[in-house]
């Protein structure tokens, strides 16, 4: 330890004596002290005694002397107080330097104790200024003169210092008190140097911690940083794509594909196509019309009624066939009985087609056509009640457009793999699934195409399918009718991708895409090292499919997990452009992972904690 941290040094200020005098310098508080102190060894103080002798000041008198073994201890002893006044910067130095005050006075010397109180102690105060350094006060002395304690008796007042006066004093200078009645070896030893001595403990205590936490901040300061670990590359961003159904159920109405169902006015001459899946999704009157269901299955009057006062099935009429329609069986011939509804058909198949929930728009388009308002609420009262659901009350509020859930997307569901109104039936690996036409043809242009051109499929009711497992298929079926998919797993997903670039429909190849990339990225790391999915494998039929924005993601993804998939066998199936691009991208980088190696090594070689490992 330094020589400042293994020092101790005392100041003492002031007179012990009745009247300052040179003679007897061993009678002195501190003199006494170091001469009788069993701390300090007769080597030690022969040494003091000759330094006395021959290191003295004309205003202070300055000891040295080695406490505790091995502590150099330093004291400057000023009996006179004129040091304030004539040398402030040596008074402020002293104090300044100190680690312990002492101030001492003659219980007899009442003029002194007042002239310190009045001008020397709030020169003190200012020096120390807020300062944490230990004063003792020594009031020394046995009173000669005890001062009456008669309120009405002021004779002998003045001629010595009280303990309370003494007290006060102690704390205006937060100091310790002593009264010392005379230098013998109790009060000197015991009294005294046993407050002194652990004042000289406490400030080497104070001493050592302060360079300890300077030496701490000096190594920290000093110390090796770890390397700093960038953030990882930001992963492409796949955008998904806006949802087209109801679009694509209106675009059936107006191409007029696929058409299975035609109605007449009651003189022949009005002509509107449509189909029937479409129209029973969405009304149970269809259902009861086209026999989806029989009366005895809707248990509901008004539909019953509503069927059969707006509409009948004629087959036995000539009626005006338009070529339009490419379905197998010919479409069914429906008459309208109401001619005001019949008029309004039209707007309300576009209504229909558009998923049912546009009310307020087909409430404008009816008001157009019709100015009657009377007619005008026949027609939506008819509306009404096709689409009234079987057993419920049917009133305004229900038809809102924001009251109106949509109808066909969620009743479509309910023809999804069944054979009801089903034209076309699929033979996959050894077994059939039904389908609608209209739908297949709405929902995919490929299937579009097949079953509107000249193709074999286009007139038969059985077709084949190839490269595509069923549940895959189902999937896929389900998204057309539904717009929704939700695969099983992530190889599901693929395969469901895959049959998606097959029929060109790219927004479930979008769905897939972001199902992959969610599942991956919520897929923790133990588990993303033990998984037998190969990712790159993925990768792969990703490019063949001609998926960029999901092969361009794998790639990044097996880069940012550089350290996962570089132990494994699959690793080795990149191509070299797709290893350079990982190597490229990687994280963490490679130069990273050698500072920390390097930081690691230095660490240990310091035998300290790694703060980053």
């Amino acid at each position: 330890m330094s020589a400042a941290c293994r020092s101790v040094n005392i100041v003492a200020f002031g007179n012990e004596r009745d009247g300052f005098s040179e003679d007897n310098q061993q009678s002195s508080l501190i003199w006494s002290y170091l001469g009788r102190s069993a701390l300090i060894s007769e080597t030690e103080s022969g040494l003091l005694l000759n330094s006395a002798n021959h290191i003295r000041n004309p205003v202070f008198t300055e000891y040295q002397a080695c406490v505790f073994g091995n502590v150099r201890l330093v004291v400057h002893d000023c009996p006179l107080w004129d040091i304030f006044d004539s040398d402030w910067y040596t008074s402020r130095s002293l104090i300044g330097g100190a680690d312990i005050i002492v101030i001492k006075y003659s219980v007899n010397d009442k003029t002194s104790f007042q002239e310190l109180k009045d001008s020397y102690v709030p020169m003190i105060k200012k020096a120390l200024n807020h300062c944490s350094v230990p004063v003792i006060i020594s009031a020394i002395g046995a009173r000669k003169n005890v001062p009456c304690t008669c309120p009405l008796c002021t004779s002998d007042r003045r001629s010595c210092v009280t303990s309370s006066e003494g007290v006060q004093l102690a704390k205006e200078l937060g100091a310790t008190y002593l009264e010392l009645h005379t230098l013998n070896d109790f009060y000197i030893q015991k009294y005294f140097g046993g407050v002194l001595e652990y004042f000289m403990i406490q400030s080497l205590n104070r001493k050592s911690s302060e360079k300890m936490k300077k030496r701490r901040k000096t190594q920290k300061y000093h110390r090796v940083k770890p390397p700093q670990l960038e953030q990882p590359e930001k992963m492409p961003i796949l955008r998904g794509e806006a949802s087209h159904y109801d679009s694509d159920l209106h675009k059936l109405l107006s191409c007029c594909q696929c058409v299975d169902v035609i109605f007449y006015s009651e003189d022949l001459k009005k002509v509107v196509e449509a189909h029937k899946i479409i129209l029973c999704s969405v009304s149970h009157v269809f259902m009861l019309l086209f026999k989806v269901k029989s009366p005895a299955d809707i248990h509901d009057s008004a539909i019953i009624r509503t069927a059969q006062s707006l509409f009948a099935v004629n087959s036995e009429a000539v009626f005006p066939f338009p070529s339009s329609g490419s379905s197998c069986d010919p479409p069914v011939r429906v008459i309208v009985k109401d001619s005001i509804f019949c008029s309004c058909l039209s707007d309300i198949l576009h209504f229909i087609y558009s998923g049912a929930f546009q009310w307020e728009r087909l409430e404008e388009d009816i008001k157009k056509k019709l100015k009657d308002p009377e007619k005008i609420e026949h027609v939506l009262e008819k509306v009404k009640c096709i689409l009234k659901t079987p057993g419920k009350l049917n009133n305004l509020k229900d038809c809102r457009s924001h009251q109106i859930k949509r109808m066909c997307n969620t009743s479509l569901r309910l023809f999804f793999n069944t054979s009801v109104l089903a034209d076309v039936i699929f033979k996959i690996q050894g077994t059939t699934v039904p389908a609608h036409r209209a739908v297949l043809v709405a929902r995919c242009e490929v299937m579009a195409a097949m079953f509107n051109g000249n193709y074999l499929e286009a007139n038969n009711i059985l077709v084949p399918v190839y490269g595509v497992s069923k549940d895959t298929f189902l999937s896929f079926l389900e998204y057309l009718y539904t717009d929704s998919c939700c695969p099983a797993s992530i190889l599901q997903a693929m395969s469901l991708l895959i049959c998606a670039e097959m029929y060109q429909v790219t927004r479930l190849q979008h769905i897939c895409e972001l199902y992959i990339i969610t599942q991956l990225q919520s897929m923790p790391s133990r588990e993303l090292a033990s998984t037998r999915l190969s990712i790159v494998s993925l990768l792969r039929k990703a490019k063949f499919h001609n998926s960029d924005c999901l092969s361009t993601w794998l790639l990044h993804f097996i880069a940012t997990n550089y350290l996962i998939f570089s132990q494994k066998p699959e690793f080795q199936d990149l191509s070299a452009d797709e290893r350079n691009f990982v190597e490229m991208h990687r994280w963490p980088s490679d130069m990273y992972l050698k500072q920390l190696a390097d930081y690691r090594n230095y660490i240990h070689s310091q035998k300290c904690y790694c703060t980053v490992m």
